[in-house]
């Protein structure tokens, strides 16, 4: 089993695609008209990141600080500290893997919990 694609809400789709490709450097992916506006990035191992821009009927609800105790997309990444660097240049907060793992976490600007994990 693989992962097909991750589907992510967001409120603002040109403010997401910023952190998506500005910061990650992820590339955008044909997209069909799906009857909303939205986003696909390819990722090199096949699967996909899907925003959505669409109402969060999470929105207004508390989320754990470290995004580790929250629903969260983890992504594996060749090296960690070109991640570190990254999210610190754009002003990103992170938080290393309570676990002791070579991984961090962040949020994107819609509070979605992102974790790297160095390969």
């Amino acid at each position: 089993m693989r992962l097909a694609h991750a589907g992510l809400i967001v409120a603002d789709l040109e403010r997401a695609a910023a952190f998506y490709e500005g910061v990650l450097g992820l590339a955008r992916a044909p997209r069909p008209d799906l009857g909303f506006p939205g986003i696909f990035y390819q990722l090199e191992d096949g699967g996909q990141i899907h925003l959505m821009q669409l109402p969060d009927s999470c929105a207004g609800h508390p989320r754990p600080e470290h995004g580790g105790r929250d629903r969260h997309l983890a992504l594996t990444v060749a090296d960690i500290e070109a991640i570190r660097r990254r999210l610190r240049a754009a002003g990103v907060a992170f938080t290393a893997s309570r676990s002791g793992r070579a991984a961090i976490f962040c949020r994107d600007p819609d509070g979605n919990a992102l974790e790297f994990v160095e390969a």
